[in-house]
């Protein structure tokens, strides 16, 4: 499986991204797709994943902000960010489920000012 991400950049605070990633290859043997963050400094952590089931989890941080949904059909996963805050600010990773383990995509930048 291969991931390919897009919609990183700037924005203030208070406002929207979008973030899409797109799969191919093997994409039926994909069980969740999602997102992952890493800051400056810090651990790589789980943002959103949505399952095959069609059940979402989100971080606590970003719960009632981010909305990640999923066009099988395209085989694309979104993450929409709204009310950004500058704490938002990291190297954003697609990922991907699949039976050998997890296939990541290549980080897309977000940055929130403030």
């Amino acid at each position: 499986v291969q991931l390919q991400a897009s919609g990183g950049g700037l924005v203030q605070a208070g406002g929207s991204l979008r973030l899409s990633c797109a799969a191919s290859g093997s994409v039926s043997s994909i069980r969740a797709m999602g997102w992952y963050r890493q800051a400056p400094g810090k651990q790589r952590e789980l943002v959103a994943d949505t399952y095959n089931s069609g059940d979402t989890i989100y971080t606590d941080s970003v719960k009632g902000r981010f909305t990640i949904t999923r066009d099988n059909a395209e085989n694309t996963v979104y993450l929409q960010m709204d009310s950004l805050k500058p704490e938002d600010t990291a190297v954003y990773y697609c990922e991907a489920l699949i039976p050998t383990g997890t296939a990541w995509g290549q980080g897309t930048l977000v940055t929130v000012s403030s």
